[in-house]
């Protein structure tokens, strides 16, 4: 009777651990094969992450027209959002690469490196976080580490890699 119960227990007991782990088997790191980002579970209406990128697009619309006080209010606006959001979702690449790219259209370039470097700890191989970043490197004179994103980006075989390389040859 007891060697009935013990394995009813043990049965049980792995039975339980084997469903547990392929619920949670999923990758935690979010990051595709490219290097971008599922951001589905951003997608809720009325986030702080979803009113930074309307306020960053609409800032962006600024800096096009040359409406500068616009734009920088703007951008300070999704700079806001976008650190409201990464307080409820820590350690998001996209969100940190939307501060990075927030803080250096307002000149800010130690903060905007200070979050793409964060974000970059997380996923090394994020395309916008890269080439953002060696945007910034080219703005702050430093050529060659913009020329080390441009290496992260050789394999992309993407439009950013294309643009950075294009700014670096111009330097």
């Amino acid at each position: 009777m007891i060697i009935k119960y013990l394995t009813l227990i043990l049965l049980t007991f792995f039975i339980n651990n084997y469903v547990y782990s392929a619920a949670i088997g999923t990758s935690t790191s979010g990051a595709e094969p490219d290097g971008r980002q599922d951001t589905t579970f951003f997608e809720i209406k009325n986030s702080n992450y979803k009113k930074g990128l309307d306020a960053l697009k609409q800032a962006k619309k600024y800096a096009k027209k040359d409406m500068k006080n616009k734009a920088k209010k703007r951008f300070n606006d999704a700079i806001q959002f976008f650190t409201l959001a990464n307080k409820e979702h820590p350690n998001e690449p996209n969100i940190l690469n939307y501060l990075g790219y927030s803080f250096s259209k307002v000149d800010d370039f130690m903060m905007a490196e200070i979050y793409y470097e964060q974000g970059l700890t997380i996923n090394p191989l994020h395309i916008e976080i890269n080439e953002y970043l060696g945007e910034l490197y080219l703005e702050t004179n430093r050529i060659d580490k913009a020329k080390e994103r441009l290496k992260v980006l050789e394999d992309c075989k993407c439009e950013e890699f294309d643009e950075l390389q294009n700014l670096i040859s111009k330097y």
